[in-house]
């Protein structure tokens, strides 16, 4: 399933995702969602860091050394 949305650029983004598609055969479509399926995981990642780096400072969450990971996980020698 699909959905679709509407967004509006600036211009001279316009003109550029045009000028892109024309000189690819792809679509403008094309670009927009790769562009933002590109991103998105990155945006994620972003948001979830800086969730979790709050926590770690209101004290809500620790930290383990590689050597209590390793060793928790049967991974030392």
């Amino acid at each position: 399933m699909t959905r679709q949305t509407a967004i509006r650029l600036p211009d001279e983004t316009y003109e550029r995702l045009q000028t892109l598609a024309e000189r690819t055969g792809r679509t403008a479509t094309y670009y927009i969602r790769e562009a933002i399926e590109q991103h998105l995981e990155d945006l994620e990642d972003i948001y979830l860091a800086e969730q979790a780096l709050g926590k770690l400072k209101r004290g809500e969450m620790g930290t383990q050394t590689l050597e209590e990971v390793e060793r928790k996980l049967g991974l030392g020698d």
